[in-house]
């Protein structure tokens, strides 16, 4: 799983992951779309491969690259997990809504209105 976050930390490993989500690329194809040296763009592929994300096999004289997303199941689990946490949150902030709520409108009705209703 570090490995796999490691890889996606970078926004160029990420916009080529993009890329290869739609279609199968050349390594050429791949750097002719960024501004970077190819080297650069190489060595992004590497760890990409490296790190299971991206295979590449090849096609007469060029390397094809192909996404393989299955390396990021672990990642998305545990940020699931992670975010499913929050949940608690959420709803410790829709009661603390509530309470503000409920006591704005106590004050709002006065000292007399609120005696009223409580030894009702």
């Amino acid at each position: 799983m570090n490995e796999v976050a490691t890889a996606i930390a970078d926004p160029v490993r990420r916009h080529i992951m993009t890329l290869l989500r739609d279609e199968p690329l050349s390594a050429g194809d791949i750097a002719r779309r960024f501004v970077i040296s190819r080297p650069a763009i190489s060595r992004h592929l590497r760890l990409l491969r490296e790190s299971g994300l991206v295979h590449d096999e090849m096609v007469g004289r060029q390397r094809i690259y192909r996404l393989d997303p299955r390396p990021l199941a672990p990642l998305v689990d545990w940020l699931a997990a992670l975010a499913a946490t929050d949940r608690w949150g959420r709803h410790l902030d829709a009661l603390e809504t509530e309470v503000y709520r409920t006591r704005r409108e106590s004050r709002s009705r006065g000292p007399a209105e609120h005696r009223r209703e409580h030894t009702a």
